[in-house]
Protein backbone atom coordinates (compact mmCIF):
# COMPACT_ATOMS: atom_id res chain seq x y z
CA UNK A 1 0.00 0.00 0.00
CA UNK A 2 1.45 3.39 -0.93
CA UNK A 3 0.82 6.34 1.33
CA UNK A 4 0.56 9.97 0.22
CA UNK A 5 1.65 12.61 2.72
CA UNK A 6 2.47 16.31 2.66
CA UNK A 7 3.22 19.44 4.69
CA UNK A 8 5.49 17.81 7.32
CA UNK A 9 6.87 20.08 10.05
CA UNK A 10 8.96 19.47 13.16
CA UNK A 11 9.04 22.12 15.90
CA UNK A 12 10.73 22.60 19.25
CA UNK A 13 8.97 25.09 21.53
CA UNK A 14 11.31 26.55 24.16
CA UNK A 15 8.89 29.13 25.52
CA UNK A 16 8.81 29.13 29.35
CA UNK A 17 6.02 26.94 30.65
CA UNK A 18 5.29 25.43 27.23
CA UNK A 19 8.46 23.48 26.42
CA UNK A 20 7.60 20.75 23.94
CA UNK A 21 8.44 19.00 20.69
CA UNK A 22 5.95 18.22 17.96
CA UNK A 23 5.86 16.83 14.44
CA UNK A 24 2.81 17.15 12.25
CA UNK A 25 1.65 16.71 8.68
CA UNK A 26 -1.15 15.55 6.43
CA UNK A 27 -1.82 11.94 5.44
CA UNK A 28 -4.17 10.94 2.61
CA UNK A 29 -6.19 7.91 3.73
CA UNK A 30 -8.35 5.59 1.62
CA UNK A 31 -11.62 6.40 3.44
CA UNK A 32 -12.98 8.53 6.27
CA UNK A 33 -12.94 5.63 8.76
CA UNK A 34 -9.12 5.53 8.89
CA UNK A 35 -7.33 7.59 11.53
CA UNK A 36 -3.57 8.15 11.20
CA UNK A 37 -1.39 8.21 14.34
CA UNK A 38 2.30 8.94 14.93
CA UNK A 39 4.00 6.98 17.70
CA UNK A 40 7.59 6.81 18.86
CA UNK A 41 9.34 3.77 17.42
CA UNK A 42 10.87 1.26 19.82
CA UNK A 43 13.95 1.41 17.54
CA UNK A 44 15.90 4.57 18.39
CA UNK A 45 19.59 5.23 17.83
CA UNK A 46 21.87 7.35 20.02
CA UNK A 47 21.70 10.41 17.76
CA UNK A 48 19.13 13.18 18.03
CA UNK A 49 17.26 11.77 15.00
CA UNK A 50 13.79 10.88 16.29
CA UNK A 51 12.24 7.82 14.65
CA UNK A 52 8.43 7.82 14.47
CA UNK A 53 6.03 5.19 13.11
CA UNK A 54 2.90 6.09 11.20
CA UNK A 55 0.02 3.81 12.13
CA UNK A 56 -3.39 3.68 10.48
CA UNK A 57 -6.32 2.72 12.68
CA UNK A 58 -9.59 1.53 11.14
CA UNK A 59 -12.88 2.24 12.87
CA UNK A 60 -15.81 -0.15 12.60
CA UNK A 61 -18.15 2.75 11.89
CA UNK A 62 -19.75 3.35 8.52
CA UNK A 63 -17.50 5.65 6.52
CA UNK A 64 -17.39 7.36 3.16
CA UNK A 65 -15.30 5.46 0.60
CA UNK A 66 -13.41 8.50 -0.61
CA UNK A 67 -9.75 9.51 -0.22
CA UNK A 68 -9.49 11.99 2.63
CA UNK A 69 -6.65 14.19 3.92
CA UNK A 70 -6.24 13.92 7.69
CA UNK A 71 -4.02 15.86 10.09
CA UNK A 72 -1.61 13.77 12.17
CA UNK A 73 0.57 14.94 15.08
CA UNK A 74 3.11 13.59 17.54
CA UNK A 75 3.73 15.78 20.61
CA UNK A 76 5.91 15.36 23.66
CA UNK A 77 6.07 17.87 26.50
CA UNK A 78 9.41 18.92 28.00
CA UNK A 79 12.78 20.04 26.68
CA UNK A 80 13.97 18.56 23.41
CA UNK A 81 17.21 18.37 21.41
CA UNK A 82 15.80 16.62 18.32
CA UNK A 83 17.72 17.65 15.18
CA UNK A 84 15.73 15.66 12.59
CA UNK A 85 12.79 13.27 12.32
CA UNK A 86 12.42 10.06 10.31
CA UNK A 87 8.86 8.83 9.76
CA UNK A 88 8.39 5.17 8.85
CA UNK A 89 5.39 3.21 7.62
CA UNK A 90 5.47 -0.60 7.63
CA UNK A 91 9.25 -0.56 8.18
CA UNK A 92 10.02 1.72 5.24
CA UNK A 93 11.12 5.35 5.39
CA UNK A 94 8.13 7.48 4.43
CA UNK A 95 9.53 10.97 5.05
CA UNK A 96 12.58 12.63 6.60
CA UNK A 97 12.52 16.10 8.17
CA UNK A 98 15.96 17.63 8.54
CA UNK A 99 14.94 21.20 9.42
CA UNK A 100 13.46 21.59 12.90
CA UNK A 101 11.82 24.93 13.67
CA UNK A 102 12.76 26.36 17.06
CA UNK A 103 10.45 28.77 18.91
CA UNK A 104 12.23 30.69 21.66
Amino acid sequence: MSIKTKDWTAQINRMPGAASFRTFGTVTVAHTGITPKLVMSSLQDKSFDLRLELQLENSNDISLQVETDKFVEYKKMGNSNVTCVSIFYEGKLLHHIDKVLITD
